[in-house]
């Protein structure tokens, strides 16, 4: 495994707070599981009430002095964060796929993600710009000026341990806010790393915190008083509970829940690109993201024919250690989420399904006590069913035939989720009904995988996502201040 230089020889995880690195003191934790050989990694102590005091106290210190300080003076060591991410990547990547599972590819693909909205952040000074009217009223100027609140936290989830954080981190302090960090205790060795450069890029002590716990931890920043902002990424019922416990705590909250994704295929489609793409989105990372679109709708007319295409690329993914080069498919995070997933495909046999490939027994050599699945695809779904409704985040494929896009977008929109859907076709006249009819917040046409880029902010809709304001991009600018209204007259000017 990659040596944290801030692991101590206990190997217990480390929180981050004042500048400093410090053991959690609480009695639970758990241990820190390599998914693809069970090796145990390291272990997580959660974090007491007194420590995410004693860390949110430190934020709240800094806040003081750093909110003061010239913008361009805030976002130099963002700079120097982009550099040493840039510099330890491929460590990054080695670690991430140790602890999580996904493939080194995916790693290093996340990793840049993260890197990528550092970036962004850098260019603040002309993104918090507020405006300015001049004679707004007879003789009277206004002015709409950006101020930075305080201190936010963010609860972050499993699946992306190092690109999730920094959809949050970088703007929260390059507009002046101080942060505190509660990573998954799933996999929290890729964030305790990350820290280690943010400990080398030059913030001042306090700015950024590193708290590591479990559903307490999360309590206790819910619940603090002196905690301005919330932001969450994870299952759409804990998202909901996230959003309705800060928002009754007066705070802002912005929390991305599951997804049920759909791809719509017409008769139009380039039929083998649409089928490559769809296998990519469907099992990258295993399956375990919220982009991952894993419901198939296909105009009737090319159904048989696309189903065929898609069996024969599902057939030809390797599944392993995520380390190993030749690896398309990795890990699963957990032997417990591993078993939901196999019960989901229960589920798909038992409502009437057809079972077009079958991954259950699948067998990695050299990995026989990893959490393995092998690509399963359903053929002739209906909406009725469970794996066409509920979020399985796992590397299954539901294929369902409908007799157009209008039938294919009324599936789409009958979903209780609205995160993403992918369009292929070769119409225009497809792809504006696409665009104007959906209820998705993002949208892909002959694409693969709706991931909005860094400057654009992340959408979401019904029940995957709970608040006003979204991660990445401008939206995170009016999360994390607020404006005051200057109105100036001078009577003698």
């Amino acid at each position: 495994m990659v040596r944290l230089e801030s692991l101590p020889d206990t190997g217990t995880v480390q929180n981050y707070v004042d500048g400093r690195w410090q053991t959690p003191s609480g009695n639970n934790g758990q241990d820190v599981v390599n998914p693809a050989t069970s090796e145990s990694l390291a272990h997580v102590a959660f974090s007491s009430p007194s420590e995410v005091d004693d860390a949110v106290e430190a934020a709240s210190e800094a806040f003081e002095d750093w909110s003061t300080r010239p913008v361009e003076e805030r976002i130099q060591p963002l700079f120097e964060l982009k550099q040493l991410l840039e510099d330890h990547q491929e460590e990054l990547a080695e670690l991430l796929v140790q602890e999580h599972g996904k493939t080194h590819g995916e790693a290093m693909g996340e990793i840049r993600r993260g890197i990528e909205n550092v970036e962004v952040a850098c260019g603040i000074p002309s993104m918090m710009q507020g405006g300015t009217l001049l004679n707004a009223a007879p003789a009277i100027d206004e002015s709409a000026i950006r101020k930075p609140l305080g201190v936010f936290a963010a609860i972050t989830p499993f699946n992306f341990p190092a690109m999730i954080p920094l959809w949050f981190l970088p703007y929260a302090v390059a507009t002046g806010n101080s942060f505190v960090l509660k990573p998954s205790e799933q996999d929290p060795l890729v964030a305790q790393r990350i820290f280690e450069l943010i400990d080398q890029a030059g913030f001042p002590d306090g700015v950024l915190q590193l708290v590591n716990g479990s559903v307490d931890t999360v309590d206790a920043l819910l619940e603090h008083d002196d905690i301005e902002g919330i932001s969450f990424v994870g299952s759409t019922p804990v998202a909901r509970q996230i959003y309705e416990k800060a928002a009754a705590n007066g705070k802002r909250v912005q929390a991305q829940g599951g997804a049920k994704n759909h791809i719509i295929v017409t008769e139009t489609a380039d039929l083998d690109f649409a089928a490559q793409k769809t296998v990519g989105s469907a099992f990258a990372c295993a399956g375990e993201r919220c982009l991952a679109n894993d419901v198939v709708v296909v105009e009737a007319s090319v159904y048989d024919e696309f189903v065929d295409k898609v069996v024969a690329i599902s057939e030809s993914q390797v599944v392993g250690n995520g380390l190993d080069e030749e690896t398309d498919i990795g890990a699963l995070i957990t032997p417990e989420h591993e078993q939901s997933v196999r019960n989901y495909i229960e589920a798909g046999i038992s409502e009437g399904a057809e079972l077009l490939l079958d991954g259950r027994d699948v067998s990695v050599d050299g990995y026989e006590n990893g959490n393995f699945l092998g690509p399963t695809l359903f053929g002739d779904v209906t909406t009725d069913m469970v794996i066409t409704q509920e979020e399985v985040f796992g590397p299954v494929l539901a294929l369902m035939p409908v007799a157009d896009v209008d039938e294919a977008i009324d599936v789409l929109n009958q979903s209780d989720f609205g995160n993403a859907a992918s369009l292929f076709t070769g119409s225009g006249a497809d792809a504006r009904k696409f665009r104007h009819q959906t209820d998705i917040g993002n949208l892909g046409v002959n694409a693969g995988t709706a991931a909005p880029m860094a400057f654009f902010h992340f959408g979401g809709r019904k029940d995957s996502f709970f608040g006003d304001l979204h991660a990445q991009g401008e939206d995170m600018i009016h999360f994390y201040t607020d404006k005051t209204i200057y109105i100036e007259r001078w009577p003698d000017a």
